[in-house]
């Protein structure tokens, strides 16, 4: 069956996992008169029974060059195959976790290692439980089972952030010997969905500065809803220096909801940005903190300057909010930019958010000839996130070289 000619080595034993199984692939150049020899283990893919197949194959491959490989393929699955049912049969008794207990564990040992925001763990947990939870009952390295419930009963957005949540779970599990498998069968699936939108389309959508100005000035000027006789409902005059705070500064929206007059200095001459407010678990709660885990002091230009301290009073505590909503609580940042930011802009530049401000500042600044290293320092965004997600290229193709 093989070519007992030349008996230079060539090609290696093969050996990759087929679902819940562990296939030996042997090299067509062994052989003569067929295609290509396949078998399987004949057990589960565990972390034992890998170790068991990858000597089984380093075996096979000294047989083929002592020239004691048999020449049929049941001849090879009888020869290799007996033995490691034999020795290896125990791991077949290891009762699998489920998916649902693997991110159990794993969410804990998250928490407990301290190495992420609680804000994001919390988010995370909220979000993916639901679908996690219609996972009852299957094993976690059954990936394909997996995948086919979970694209009945959520969206492929959803199944996306799934799949890669229990492809990181199954690992840790594997390192910690919680899963008695070699490779997370999770591995690449997410990447087989469709992108994200924002992966296809990274398009920043920033303001021009007439549009930014006309924005500004919306909110100082709304006085309600008019009727005929008078002005009714909501007032979001009340958001004008809120909202030109986040065009002079490019910060997050969430850094603004909870900045204190304590991150200002005395002259208004600077910013300390140094944690945000979130909304979690039906109450707010301060994240001390940047996205990215920084401290950043953010220089005031002349206008945000004048503009802090035309809004701070005698009586602003060190402790209270810069931007305070209507009543004096915390700004709602998904109310305000679902009723105050769409009512007040759409008019002016419809489809856009007040994360858009953001992308405003940093492509006013880029057109400025402030480089993008200098803006990621004031912003706390990469180099390269700025080139990729918030210089608005629109904007950026009227600049033109210096004669």
């Amino acid at each position: 069956m093989y070519s007992k000619g030349d008996r230079a080595f060539k090609g290696s034993v093969g050996i990759q996992a087929r679902g819940n199984s562990i296939q030996f692939n042997l090299p067509r150049s062994w052989f003569k008169d067929t295609s290509q020899i396949r078998f399987t283990l004949g057990l589960p893919n565990t972390a034992d029974n890998w170790a068991e197949a990858e000597r089984i194959g380093k075996q096979i491959e000294r047989d083929y060059l002592l020239e004691a490989l048999p020449e049929t393929v049941e001849g090879i699955k009888a020869k290799y195959l007996p033995k490691s049912r034999l020795t290896i049969v125990e791991s077949i008794k290891v009762k699998e976790l489920s998916a649902i207990d693997l991110w159990d564990k794993f969410h804990v040992y998250e928490v407990a290692s301290g190495k992420h925001k609680k804000s994001t763990l919390n988010q995370k947990k909220q979000g993916l439980g639901s679908p996690i939870k219609k996972l009852i009952d299957i094993p976690c390295t059954d990936a394909l089972q997996i995948r086919a419930k979970l694209m009945e009963v959520t969206t492929n957005h959803m199944v996306k952030r799934v799949l890669m949540e229990l492809n990181a779970a199954c690992k840790w599990g594997i390192k910690h010997k919680l899963v008695a498998i070699a490779l997370s069968p999770f591995e690449g699936m997410a990447q087989e969905l469709p992108n994200y939108k924002y992966q296809d389309e990274p398009a920043p959508n920033a303001f021009s500065e007439e549009e930014r100005e006309m924005t500004i000035q919306a909110f100082r000027d709304h006085k309600g809803n008019w009727n005929g006789r008078g002005f009714t409902g909501c007032k979001y005059s009340h958001y004008a220096p809120f909202v030109e705070f986040l065009f002079l500064t490019g910060c997050r929206p969430s850094e603004a909801v909870g900045l204190r007059w304590k991150d200002v200095s005395s002259d208004c001459g600077d910013i300390t940005f140094n944690g945000s407010l979130q909304y979690i678990h039906n109450a707010w709660e301060r994240i001390e903190g940047s996205k990215n885990n920084k401290k950043r002091v953010f220089p005031c230009g002349q206008r945000l300057r004048e503009l802090l301290q035309s809004i701070r009073t005698e009586v602003s505590d060190r402790d209270s909010l810069v931007f305070p909503s209507p009543k004096g609580k915390t700004i709602n940042y998904g109310n305000f930019s679902k009723g105050a930011w769409d009512k007040v802009v759409d008019p002016i530049k419809p489809g856009t958010t007040p994360y858009n401000a953001r992308d405003t500042f940093i492509t006013s600044q880029l057109m400025k000839g402030i480089g993008a290293t200098q803006i990621g320092t004031w912003t706390d965004i990469t180099e390269a996130m700025i080139r990729k997600h918030y210089a608005d290229s629109m904007k950026m193709v009227s600049i033109r070289p210096i004669d």
